[in-house]
């Protein structure tokens, strides 16, 4: 599709999050192995921020200076990252179909590769990303003194991780009003229902006591979360932080709400199935 920084209607968004979906599917079905159920849950998130009018970014010039930069701290969800940035124009997306194979550019964490246009990082060990993010957005707005923005995604069960409170008390006492974290709260982890395994609630209270400016919104309404990022661009003096609520393996029923889908691609007869329901 052909691809330009302006803003599109939800409507617009959501065909372009239908697609990202079908790809993802497609790609995880022909590789045999990688992650299903965050991906698609998160596809929306993805959608707004590349597809919505707000990051600065450029698929004829990934390195741009000045650019705006985005950084999946939740490595293993890259199917939804390298499906956004295929659809985007970053790179064929016929390459998707490589995913996962010996050679390729598109591994199972991003950055193994760097070769790979638009990514920024190589991340997967959880917790990692997250800080990465925050040293970037220090460069920018300390040094640099520049208009950018980072972002970053990490998983709710990512926030078990000890470092990602480092990273949080970094960027709220260096007040980076240029980094915007996305928590994916899906409640589901690999093992069952966040809550149970490692109760990481409340989330809202926890954030605003780290001095983030926090917006809670539904991660598949694309009119609200065009709104979050808007609103996020806004905050002045302190960090932002977006919990979306969404649920694992949005959009294919077999798949919605199930912790069992976290780690695991569809069996060919499964994939025709949610391809179908993708396409209505």
């Amino acid at each position: 599709m052909p691809f330009s920084n302006e803003r599109r209607s939800p409507a617009e968004l959501a065909e372009i999050a239908s697609e990202i979906r079908r790809d993802i599917v497609r790609a995880l079905v022909h590789a045999g192995s990688g992650h299903s159920g965050g991906p698609l849950g998160s596809t929306d998130i993805f959608a707004a921020l590349y597809f919505g009018g707000i990051m600065n970014h450029d698929a004829n010039e990934p390195m741009k200076q000045g650019r705006d930069r985005f950084v999946l701290s939740a490595g293993h969800m890259c199917p939804v990252l390298y499906a956004t940035l295929a659809n985007a124009g970053y790179f064929p997306r016929a390459e998707l179909l490589t995913l996962r194979r010996f050679g390729s550019r598109l591994q199972g964490h991003p950055g193994l590769d760097m070769r790979l246009p638009g990514i920024e990082a190589s991340t997967g060990s959880l917790g990692q990303g997250l800080s990465i993010a925050v040293g970037m957005a220090m460069s920018d707005k300390l040094v640099d003194k520049n208009d950018a923005r980072v972002y970053s995604l990490t998983g709710d069960g990512e926030l078990q991780e000890g470092s990602i409170w480092e990273a949080v008390m970094s960027a709220a006492h260096f007040k980076l009003d240029n980094f915007c974290m996305i928590v994916d709260n899906n409640d589901c982890q690999i093992d069952g229902r966040v809550g149970d395994v490692m109760n990481i609630y409340p989330l809202r209270e926890k954030f605003e006591s780290f001095n983030f400016h926090v917006i809670e919104v539904d991660g598949h309404d694309l009119g609200a979360l065009v709104a979050a990022f808007d609103e996020a661009k806004g905050a002045k003096g302190k960090p932002s932080c977006i919990i979306a609520q969404t649920y694992m393996g949005r959009g294919v029923s077999f798949m919605e709400d199930d912790h069992t889908w976290h780690g695991k691609p569809p069996k060919p007869d499964q994939a025709a199935t949610a391809l179908g329901e993708l396409a209505e």
